[in-house]
């Protein structure tokens, strides 16, 4: 159990690492721009694009527990149709994104808060990163069939070529080309087109024969189409209420000021390389508890479970200790500004704990996707963000300031593993 958790997690982990690593060196570029502005500007235009991007992660989530428990079946004209139709969805869902990017741009702004400069520069942003979406959201649904085929060295292989890609491009806009947060916006538009076509150009050399014909009638296949839905709805649910809550965390740390916007956008930084990290275990459930579902396995299932646990709670321990020991060097890493170093002290153990706050939601959530228990996600999601997180932020923010507002997120990602724990046996029947 062990070898197949790893062989799968492994090639997750060097791919998921290298998308927080883009995101540093981002902040990095903008960082050594003298002004903290750059750094809330590109902070606040990517919550934009985490909450559009993230709410239709079903994309990737729905495909890949689909698609794993039709290979644990064996069901061969399901995994061909289980990538044509989310594929399809894509495309649908990206042309509307486009068709409506300017009261999407009206209203994220009107709720997200930041100075009159950061807003201005983030709006540039977000009106070239905006047609990067029919690319990103085809290369969500792609990643989640490999994953449910087993396969995670392909999604490696296209996660490194992105982002190897994209840092690139960002290098010679900021560099080279003297621009500023638009440099970033190019670079990441053209690495997406770039990896989708690197995509499926892996698609047809590892799985042309599995194109079989594509039947109308069983894309649009009614019992299907439903649970599809259905699925990929309370995925949706969930991943909103998730996206919400940490844009919401994004836009209160901006009512602080530039500083504490700037400090807290380098401290999540470290929360999205310890998650991306611990995803890949989360990816590796996924993939397994999804075979298991779909063969009705259920002692390997639990099997998996435990594991995954092991695994997760052993690689917290040294992330907690590294965050400790190196947390300057780390904030150095992005920022060379004197004044925001010495900020960042004051906030350093509520960084030091992300690991073991947060590794059991991560181990769970691609439990729960893989035996598509998407009811008990959404559920569990909704009751840490309502009736944890902003009654903690609400009393915290007056009382505590940004150290309230960084109680409130831990208290949240503790209490979301908590309750999947405690809704898991019936959930997902072990």
């Amino acid at each position: 159990m062990n070898k197949s958790i790893l062989e799968l997690a492994i090639p997750n982990i060097i791919s998921n690492v290298t998308v927080p690593l883009l995101g540093m060196v981002d902040l990095a570029l903008m960082g050594h721009l003298g002004s903290a502005v750059y750094i809330g500007a590109i902070g606040l235009g990517s919550v934009i694009f985490n909450v559009l991007y993230l709410s239709l992660g079903f994309l990737r989530m729905g495909t890949t527990g689909f698609t794993a428990q039709a290979f644990g079946r064996n069901d061969k004209q399901e995994i061909a149709h289980g990538l044509y139709r989310p594929l399809l969805i894509a495309g649908a869902l990206a042309l509307l994104l486009i068709t409506l990017q300017i009261p999407i741009e009206k209203v994220s702004f009107y709720l997200l808060d930041g100075s009159a400069e950061v807003k201005s520069l983030a709006r540039e942003y977000f009106y070239i990163r905006i047609f990067a979406a029919p690319a990103t959201l085809s290369l969500m649904a792609l990643m989640g069939w490999f994953v449910g085929m087993q396969n995670t060295r392909i999604p490696m292989y296209l996660s490194i070529f992105i982002n190897v890609l994209n840092i690139a491009f960002n290098l010679f806009f900021v560099k080279v080309m003297d621009m500023n947060v638009a440099g970033v916006a190019w670079g990441t538009l053209l690495a997406q087109y770039g990896g989708l076509a690197f995509g499926l150009v892996l698609l047809f050399i590892n799985y042309r024969t599995s194109f079989l014909p594509l039947k109308r009638k069983v894309l649009f296949q009614t019992d299907l189409l439903k649970r599809f839905f259905k699925v990929n709805s309370d995925i949706l649910i969930r991943s909103i209420a998730l996206i919400l809550t940490l844009s919401f965390f994004t836009s209160e740390s901006a009512g602080l000021g530039n500083n504490i916007l700037a400090i807290n956008s380098m401290m999540l930084q470290y929360f999205f390389v310890f998650s991306y990290f611990m995803d890949g275990f989360a990816y590796a459930g996924e993939a397994l508890i999804g075979k298991f579902t779909g063969s009705n396995d259920r002692h390997k299932i639990r099997k998996t479970i435990h594991y995954l646990f092991l695994w997760g709670f052993g690689l917290s321990l040294p992330f907690m200790l590294t965050y400790g020991l190196f947390h300057s060097d780390l904030i150095r890493l992005v920022t060379d500004n004197t004044e925001l170093i010495a900020l960042a002290l004051k906030y350093k153990w509520w960084m030091i704990l992300i690991p073991i706050s947060t590794f059991a939601a991560f181990i769970w959530d691609g439990i729960y996707i893989g035996a598509t228990a998407s009811a008990a996600m959404r559920n569990t999601m909704l009751i840490a963000s309502v009736f944890v997180f902003l009654p903690v932020w609400y009393f915290g923010l007056d009382f505590w300031n940004n150290h309230g507002l960084w109680l409130a997120f831990h208290l949240f990602m503790i209490s979301r593993g908590l309750l999947m724990s405690l809704f898991a046996r019936k959930a997902l029947n072990i």
